[in-house]
């Protein structure tokens, strides 16, 4: 066990014939006493600086480790979201291929329809044409017959005697 100040202070030497100065014996335990008092009093400040420095140590600590949790924690919910956000993003380029391909189509058939009234319109214009063309020419057949130079001479002739 340490020696206390106490300790020093109740201590008591034997005395001889050609001892030392009892005052000067005494006054030196003084000031031990009092340079350990003063050292006690140092360990002691000094141990409750140690305490706490080690709380503060220990707090910084736990808030490193709260901290390292929550960028863990962070990085975890950044990853999620980039992978969700590229799942959406494949979806949605999906759904556009879909749609461009359902427009395509559509157009493919829309065209072929157009294609087909086009060329049923060629058809039915050069049927009409033919047709037309047919009737002229009966038409201008009719016109070159014999019998028309005759009605005409008859008609002048009729003018005539009017």
């Amino acid at each position: 066990m340490p020696l206390t100040p106490l300790d020093i202070h109740n201590k008591e030497f034997g005395r001889r014939l050609r001892g030392y100065d009892e005052d000067e014996v005494n006054e030196f335990l003084d000031q031990i006493i009092k340079d350990y008092e003063a050292l006690i009093r140092e360990n002691k400040e000094l141990q409750n600086q140690l305490g706490a420095h080690q709380d503060k140590l220990g707090h910084f600590a736990n808030i490193e480790e709260t901290l390292s949790k929550t960028i863990i924690v962070a990085q975890e919910a950044a990853d999620e979201l980039k992978n969700n956000a590229k799942k959406e993003a494949q979806l949605i380029v999906k759904e556009a291929e879909k749609n461009a391909d359902r427009i395509v189509n559509d157009a493919l058939v829309k065209s072929r329809k157009v294609a087909m009234e086009a060329e049923e319109l060629k058809k039915q214009a050069s049927i009409y044409r033919a047709r037309f063309r047919a009737l002229i020419e009966s038409q201008l057949e009719l016109l070159n017959q014999d019998g028309w130079d005759a009605l005409e001479s008859h008609e002048s002739r009729v003018r005539e005697l009017e």
